[in-house]
């Protein structure tokens, strides 16, 4: 690997001491202009991370602010990755000054502000517009078998949802942390589930911790990967599930902590408007 690749944790939790030590990790190659699909695609099974971002186009119509954005993971491309977006925005901010820029993606133009805060440079980005789709019933019955749990499991007031902000994840909501912390999966069966319906995003699973917060298990087995530490993309697809049920008042902030069943404690903060695309933030810190 020849290539410059600089690691981020990004979604960490300012909170804590170690807060390094949390978050979700993420290849970041600043100079990927010259690299084609299956370098791309070797750099960051090197990696290793959940996904590397490559900036393949540094001033998209020669605006400096302006770039091009694609992810993947060790075995495949990703259309989008929350967390490697606000990896490769710190990043940026630290070379070029915090402000807004703006990503083209595989799922269309990304905005992202930076901005210096006491817990360190923070990132917001804004999703494409969400959606949200029935999660076929046959669909839900084996994804619940894979858990080792029955429909009983789920919180009446959260209904299973595909989810959409850029990658399609299925939403579960249990009905009791116990439920919640207790389950377990054979990541090759989901993974085998997962390509057939073609989620190339993470299985979120979740449990109401308080008023509009959530602590959030994302199922991404991939490599030696089995869950990912913090999802911002899940974490915008879940603000587009609450505010299409109706199940926050938007304008509404809604935290979700992730992490903690991989040791990797993480914070994200999804920011629910009445219309448009779901903000989602986070700080993002150096790990190399």
């Amino acid at each position: 690997m020849t290539e410059t690749v600089l690691r981020y944790a990004a979604f960490t939790d300012p909170d804590r001491a170690d807060a390094a030590a949390g978050g979700n990790p993420a290849g970041i190659v600043l100079h990927a202009s010259g690299l084609g699909d299956a370098a791309m695609q070797a750099i960051a099974a090197e990696v290793g991370y959940a996904e590397t971002a490559f900036v393949t186009e540094p001033a998209v119509d020669g605006d400096p602010r302006h770039s091009r954005l694609r992810f993947f993971s060790p075995v495949a491309e990703v259309p989008f990755c929350g967390h490697a977006t606000v990896a490769t925005a710190v990043a940026l901010a630290g070379r070029d000054g915090t402000g807004t820029v703006t990503f083209e993606t595989n799922v269309g133009a990304i905005t992202i502000t930076t901005r210096a805060t006491d817990a360190g440079t923070t990132a917001s980005f804004t999703s494409v517009d969400p959606r949200a789709a029935i999660l076929d019933p046959g669909v839900l019955g084996t994804l619940l078998g894979l858990l080792g749990v029955t429909a009983e499991a789920l919180h009446p007031d959260y209904p299973p949802r595909l989810a959409y902000a850029g990658n399609w994840h299925p939403v579960i909501v249990f009905a009791d942390q116990a439920g919640f912390d207790a389950f377990t999966f054979d990541p090759a069966a989901m993974r085998a589930l997962m390509d057939a319906q073609g989620w190339a995003g993470t299985v979120t699973t979740l449990v109401p911790t308080g008023a509009a917060e959530f602590e959030a298990r994302n199922l991404f087995p991939v490599g030696t990967i089995t869950e990912d530490p913090a999802t911002g993309s899940a974490a915008a697809s879940v603000g587009g599930y609450l505010r299409e049920l109706g199940l926050v008042a938007p304008p509404a902030r809604v935290v979700i902590r992730q992490g903690r069943h991989v040791g990797r404690p993480s914070l994200l903060l999804v920011d629910v408007p009445a219309v448009g695309g779901i903000v989602v933030s986070g700080t993002a810190v150096d790990i190399a």
